[in-house]
């Protein structure tokens, strides 16, 4: 029988799940056992797999090739090994068990020809990981690969180690590293500046070992070195207190080259959108908001080029509003001056109005992050943060519900109370529990008069119904209670309230719970009726 490929597959050629043994060896035929079942390239297999109609067609695809798989390893062919490894990666993708390809990796990576590394290598960054013991018999290799100055070797050899190297391999394997950042390729060197990242997130403890080459690779030209030496700065600075100190002294040239790139730009190539190198300005941004923190002349050497930044940068393509956001959020970390911080909450409030969902939304919590230390300058756009609780992503007008309410205070409680309310009456059900929770609080707060205290909890309970919290009838007792010149418009508000709506079991059980203003109510009902 000859299948669409034009092979021909004998009875002699099935196979039997993984075992990898055919219907002639079975029955012990010893010609058939010196058959040899030809298999698919890797090619044939994806269009087969690809043309099966089922899933169980695809099973007995990906069952018969995993058994040639098998039957070739088991027979130690290492001209066609990293074929055959190559299509069980291709297997493992699909999601398929390929466990018994991880000592194939070994022996690849441990071959002289870059054919077999190459695809040794990838199979190690897909099979092996820090839970399999095999991952370790591989660090021999890779300080080989390391040290043998061949550039695409080392590469293959770096992007491994810095997908799945361990933290004993990381220890092992620091030193190779160290030396080839400082190489003259920079292929390897952008390569070993990743690597080193992995490791330092990995072995916190490795610092001191990469702290020396940093300094001169921030004087690199080329992008993706200097992009990388930002990334594994930022990351020693976060992991080392040592580091931090040391690299607060570079924050000169750091302002240096951010200003570079702000007004002459960095290269052609990497700007986008008219944005010069957006990527490498935001990193710089982060790691000068790390090292600015809590450190007054840090901040102070960068506060002019915040300045030029937050106002020279172009905010009509998305590039800009990222750049804009990161400058931002350095202000707001460092201890800039009050006048910067101004304008970044302006910053903020020109986000608000922006087209985008995603900007008007990280605005917002932006804001909400600082309201509680430039409360004033957030009260500016207090407006523009309410027409967002009419927007009709949940998201963010779940945020601009959390933003309105921390926006009250004792000077502005009647007006916010009002919107508050409004949108209280038509939110979906799933914030009306929080805006009542949240207007209730307010208005215990800040509330002006007893009596709007009253009305403002009235409205909540008959507005909100069973979503209002449950201390909330005890709480308008109480208040009630401590009201006298106030028993009587209470009890009236309450009966208003049953006779437009029955179904208000809380205005009734609060009536209740007053009791010794039955008779008052009893008066009051007989007037009305």
């Amino acid at each position: 029988m000859l299948n669409r490929k034009g092979r021909r597959w004998g009875a002699d050629a099935c196979v039997v799940g993984f075992s990898g043994g055919g219907v002639g060896a079975e029955f012990g035929d010893p010609l058939r056992e010196r058959m040899v079942v030809p298999s698919l390239k890797l090619q044939d297999l994806i269009e087969e797999i690809r043309g099966a109609k089922t899933q169980a067609q695809e099973r007995e695809v990906i069952q018969k090739e995993c058994a040639h798989i098998r039957a070739s390893f088991r027979d130690g062919d290492p001209v066609h090994r990293h074929r055959q490894l190559a299509k069980l990666l291709y297997v493992h993708m699909l999601g398929y068990p390929a466990h018994f390809g991880q000592m194939e990796c070994l022996k690849l990576i441990a071959s002289s020809r870059f054919t077999d590394k190459r695809v040794g290598y990838l199979g190690a960054m897909l099979l092996l990981d820090e839970r399999h013991d095999a991952h370790l018999l591989i660090t021999n290799s890779i300080k080989n690969d390391l040290s043998q100055g061949i550039q695409p070797v080392q590469g293959l050899a770096l992007c491994t180690l810095s997908t799945m190297g361990s933290a004993e391999m990381c220890r092992d394997l620091a030193p190779e590293v160290e030396k080839l950042l400082l190489q003259p390729s920079p292929y390897v060197r952008k390569k070993a500046i990743l690597t080193a990242v992995h490791m330092i997130r990995k072995v916190p403890e490795l610092s001191s070992v990469f702290l020396p080459p940093c300094a001169q690779l921030l004087h690199e030209r080329h992008h993706g070195i200097l992009l990388g030496t930002i990334t594994l700065i930022t990351e020693l600075c976060e992991r080392s207190p040592a580091a931090l100190r040391h690299f607060r002294k570079v924050v000169p040239q750091l302002v240096h080259i951010l200003r570079t790139l702000v007004t002459m730009g960095y290269s052609t190539e990497h700007s986008i959108s008219g944005v010069s190198d957006p990527f490498l300005q935001v990193q710089i941004l982060r790691l000068l908001r790390i090292l600015g923190r809590n450190h007054e002349e840090s901040s102070e050497t960068m506060n002019d080029l915040l300045a030029q930044v937050a106002t020279n940068t172009d905010t009509s393509r998305n590039a800009g509003n990222a750049v804009l956001f990161e400058t931002v959020l350095t202000i707001m970390d460092i201890r800039s001056a009050a006048g910067l911080r101004v304008l970044a909450v302006n910053i903020l409030g020109r986000f608000l109005l922006n087209s985008d969902r995603n900007i008007r939304y990280v605005a917002l919590t932006s804001l909400l992050r600082l309201v509680q230390s430039d409360h004033s300058a957030v009260q500016r756009h207090r407006p523009t943060v309410v027409e967002c609780l009419r927007e009709t992503d949940a998201s963010l007008s779940r945020r601009a519900l959390e933003l309105s309410l921390a926006l009250v205070n004792s000077s502005n409680v009647r007006a916010m109370m009002q919107e508050l309310q409004a949108f209280l009456e038509s939110c979906p059900p799933d914030l009306r529990a929080d805006c009542a929770s949240g207007i209730l609080l307010a208005a215990e707060r800040f509330a002006p008069t007893k009596r709007w205290h009253i009305d403002t909890i009235l409205h909540v309970l008959t507005t909100a119904g069973t979503h209002v919290r449950d201390d909330a009838v005890a709480n308008l007792t109480q208040l009630i209670g401590g009201a006298q010149e106030l028993h009587a418009y209470s009890v009236r508000r309450l009966y208003n309230a049953l006779a437009e709506d029955i179904s208000q079991v809380t205005a009734a059980y609060t009536v209740q719970k007053t009791s010794e203003h039955r008779a008052l109510f009893l008066r009051t009902s007989g007037l009305l009726s």
